[in-house]
Order: C-alpha cells, then sequence, then structure tokens
C-alpha cells in the first residue's frame, strides 16, 4: 500500500511488473524457502506451470499444505468455440501485466486491506483485475496453454510464412492461430480479426490483415522462431484440427 497505505507500486508504464502470473487452482507448487510474515509466510516455490530462474514467491494463504506430493493440475482442452466466446467476452478488459484472471483475486484487498477509501481504479489494480497478451489466452483455454510468449513462440506447430507478404499469410491462418514474438501474442479471431491484450487499450480486436500489414512492416515472417535473429516473427498453430470447432 505504499507509505500512505492506499497507494499501488507502478512503474513507469503504469505496470505492476512485480507479478509474474496468477496461478490456478490446482497449481502444484514445491517450497524452495519460507519467509515469516506477520502471522502467515511467504514461500519462495517452483512450479511446472511456471518454469522461472529466479524463483516465485507467494503469499502462503493463498496454498494449502501436503506432506506427498499431489498429481498435477489437471488440464482439458476446452472446444475451440467456448475459446473464442470466452476470449470475445473479456473485449473491453484492462491490460495487467501478468493477469491472467480477468476478475482478478478478491482476496488481495482483504489478505492487504488498504488503510483507507481507495477510488476504483487503484482498487482495480490492487485486485490484479485485467489480463496481458498471453494471459487472455491462458484464461480463455482454462490454463491448457503455456503462460508465456517465450513458451508460445514454439508452442504447436509452425506454418511456413518466410518471404511471404501480409496477405498471403492472412490467406493461410485459421481461428485460435497465435501471431507471436518473445514478448508479445496476438490471436487469430476468425478471418477477418484478430483479439489481443496490449498496453494500448486492453482487450480489443482488430483486422486481420491490417494487423499483418502493421506487423511485416516492422517485423520478419519466419518458419522457426530459433532459426533467425533480429525482430521477427512466427504463425503457431497449436490448435487440433481433428476438434470440433
Amino acid at each position: 500500500g505504499g507509505s500512505d497505505g492506499k497507494t499501488v507500486k507502478l512503474d513507469q508504464s503504469g505496470l505492476i511488473r512485480e507479478m509474474e502470473y496468477i496461478a490456478l487452482p490446482g497449481t502444484v507448487f514445491e517450497i524452495e524457502n519460507s519467509y515469516p510474515e506477520n502471522g502467515h509466510s511467504i514461500l519462495k516455490v517452483r512450479t511446472s506451470d511456471y518454469p522461472s530462474g529466479n524463483g516465485l514467491y507467494i503469499d502462503s494463504r493463498f496454498v494449502r499444505y501436503t506432506e506427498e506430493r499431489p498429481p498435477e493440475r489437471t488440464r482439458i482442452l476446452p472446444p475451440a468455440e467456448v475459446i473464442l466466446r470466452r476470449m470475445s467476452s473479456m473485449e473491453g478488459a484492462p491490460y495487467m501485466w501478468g493477469g491472467n484472471i480477468r476478475e482478478g483475486v478478491a482476496k488481495m484487498t482483504e489478505f492487504y486491506p488498504p488503510s483507507g477509501r481507495i477510488d476504483e481504479t487503484t482498487r482495480r489494480l490492487w485486485r490484479l483485475e485485467g489480463v496481458d497478451c498471453s494471459g487472455l489466452l491462458y484464461q480463455a483455454a482454462d490454463g491448457y496453454t503455456p503462460r508465456n510468449t517465450s513458451s508460445l513462440v514454439n508452442y504447436g506447430s509452425g506454418l511456413n510464412i518466410a518471404g511471404l507478404s501480409a496477405k498471403q499469410i492472412s490467406l493461410m491462418l485459421r481461428p485460435l492461430d497465435l501471431i507471436v514474438w518473445s514478448g508479445h501474442v496476438i490471436i487469430v479471431f476468425d478471418e477477418q480479426t484478430v483479439i489481443e491484450s496490449s498496453g494500448q487499450g486492453g482487450v480489443k480486436r482488430s483486422n486481420l490483415r491490417k494487423k499483418l500489414e502493421g506487423l511485416v512492416s516492422e517485423r520478419v515472417p519466419v518458419n522457426n522462431w530459433n532459426s533467425a535473429d533480429g525482430k521477427r516473427f512466427v504463425i503457431r498453430r497449436w490448435y487440433p484440427a481433428e476438434r470440433d470447432r
């Protein structure tokens, strides 16, 4: 809450950079260390849901301890139309760095109560409401997909787009294909539009062809993320073709 107990710490871009992601119910953590903190503990943890070389930290009030390691969180891929409908319903949601639950975490204001009245914008930030680019897909797919773009660039199979124009690439795409590079992901919504969450307006849809034209003017389309350096992007097709769309 900052020095006044009512302020959320933000960086120069207005983001809570300390937040990595919101763990879904059933996520398994291994505890590496524990630090006492006013009647509870801050736990240093690791999880296969979100590999992190620097370590992750979580308030112990959010977890349940077990003596034996439980099974990993169950991942069930929703039907494509459900994923698309969920993403569409999130249009207008704010951008939240590390966010993957549009509604945020209600217990944040319970576990860390403000010292006084806060405005609606501060309350939204305090509760971590909103989604980032990969968090939009992560929530819509019930946590089935990787949580960050550094993994999404190699997720599924790549399309051969090297040397193609924006128009040629657009004709190859189908719903749920990922236009992705390390740092951002844009999701194909239908033949005409894409959907994304960015710091410029949160979750919104835009024209597929125009988005690709702008992207091709700034980045080079490549077939494989690991095969090239510099400013580039890939298309990853991850949703199984045999599943009912």
